[in-house]
């Protein structure tokens, strides 16, 4: 059979707009798809043949109905990996569903409710340190801390010096930039090599991972039980009754705190800030937060209660998805709806795209919590995917939720919240970031 892809975009067209596209993807892509359609198609001396789809059959048929067939691509399970080690994120087949199977039960919602209360006081603590100011202020940065404190403690529950976890937080930082430049710009790899760039970020892989066997290490000699993930993990067993080792241990762990902090942080940024705008939504959420604290509940059944909340960040994911985009690539020719894909073509499903697609969302650029509740949510369901889908659905989603639930709650319970803009500026890196978004948090009680 002929292979038949969607209509094409000029790679030369793209090599003209690399600076502005490296900088941010997403204008340019909302053009090639008003341009072509829900799916678009190029071809890359350097990756070959790429399609990029807002189409939710087209995305729903790589990552579940014929997920087998596709693999993450080499821009994740090699470039991405030499950073961030080969854990559940970069790998593919079947070490990752080993590694899936051995993982997966330490982020199951009963084994993750047993870590709310250690989330709880990591949130209540980063939140108590939050200084009103009637000025607007990086909002960012707080959520960032917040959520880098809240991966660290549940991961290593105190067993880490805030000095090296510090340490470990600007590291990554620095790694997914240059990761990011890499990815994007391909044809300056001898520059960045003569430079001394990927010799720098190197060192810094070595240190991050030298700094997490340190902390594996006194773990294992530490007779106390910690109750975190990485107790979980240690413990973990594979079929033969072995363990991971400390280079598998490295990988995962170094994956969570990437996956973990820095897509939450965005997430509780982009609601805040969505919340700031919307004065009718906020007041509800005030009201919700107020019933719920005047009946003293513990965490986990304030999670239970907190629905509307929940809506609203379930719809700020829905606007700003920080994983924004993820890729796939076909190990046998495939098709797919009209088309016929060779072996090895590349697929990028842009999430953002798709939850802002007019053929699924009514007035998709509107913040609307209502889309989620009860009798919406079935339908809103059916394009909805600030997780993924399929079998590498997030493993940590359940975790990810608490956290934001909680930490919205606890931050409305102490600060009255306001925006001066309507504007919210992204980035989108490896994750959708924020960019400037800036708010005054007043004390609630002055």
């Amino acid at each position: 059979m002929k292979y038949n892809y969607p209509k094409k975009v000029s790679f030369y067209k793209f090599i003209a707009k690399a600076a502005t596209i490296a900088k941010n993807p997403l204008p340019h892509h909302n053009k090639w798809f008003n341009e072509a359609g829900d799916t678009f198609a190029m071809k890359s001396p350097f990756y070959g043949h790429i399609i990029l789809t807002r189409d939710i059959a087209i995305i729903k048929h790589i990552h579940q109905k014929q997920h087998k067939l596709y693999n993450k691509s080499k821009i994740q399970t090699t470039y991405l990996s030499k950073y961030v080690g080969y854990g559940l994120l970069t790998s593919n087949g079947d070490y990752w569903l080993k590694q899936r199977r051995l993982i997966q039960p330490a982020f199951h919602r009963e084994k993750i409710q047993n870590l709310v209360r250690i989330i709880n006081n990591a949130i209540d603590d980063e939140v108590e340190a939050m200084q009103p100011n009637d000025d607007f202020v990086d909002v960012y940065p707080l959520m960032n801390n917040l959520a880098f404190e809240v991966v660290a403690k549940s991961l290593f529950n105190f067993s880490a010096e805030k000095k090296t976890l510090s340490r470990l937080q600007f590291i990554i930082e620095k790694l997914q930039l240059f990761i990011v430049k890499e990815l994007r710009m391909p044809y300056k790899k001898l520059w960045y090599t003569l430079k001394g760039e990927m010799r720098y970020h190197k060192q810094l892989v070595s240190e991050s991972r030298a700094i997490i066997n340190t902390i594996i290490e006194n773990r294992r000699q530490s007779k106390t039980s910690h109750d975190d993930l990485l107790d979980m993990l240690l413990h973990a067993k594979y079929e033969d009754g072995t363990h991971m080792t400390n280079e598998q241990l490295i990988d995962e762990i170094l994956i969570l705190f990437v996956a973990g902090h820095e897509t939450t942080a965005n997430a509780l940024t982009f609601t805040l800030k969505l919340l700031a705008q919307n004065k009718a939504v906020l007041s509800k959420v005030e009201d919700e937060v107020k019933t719920i604290t005047t009946k003293q509940l513990s965490p986990l059944e304030e999670l239970s209660q907190l629905n509307y909340t929940k809506c609203c960040i379930e719809e700020s994911l829905r606007l700003y998805p920080p994983a924004w985009i993820t890729d796939r690539v076909n190990t046998k020719d495939d098709t797919i709806e009209d088309y016929h894909l060779k072996k090895g073509t590349i697929i990028g499903a842009s999430i953002y795209e798709l939850h802002r697609n007019k053929n699924y969302w009514k007035n998709p650029e509107d913040f609307k919590p209502e889309r989620f509740f009860d009798e919406h949510r079935k339908n809103s369901m059916l394009f909805y995917m600030p997780f993924g889908a399929g079998p590498r659905l997030c493993i940590g989603n359940n975790f990810a939720m608490y956290e934001m639930i909680l930490a919205v709650k606890a931050i409305i319970d102490k600060f009255d919240i306001k925006t001066d803009t309507t504007e919210i500026k992204v980035n989108p890196l490896i994750t959708l970031k924020p960019v400037g978004v800036k708010i005054a948090f007043k004390n609630r009680n002055s």
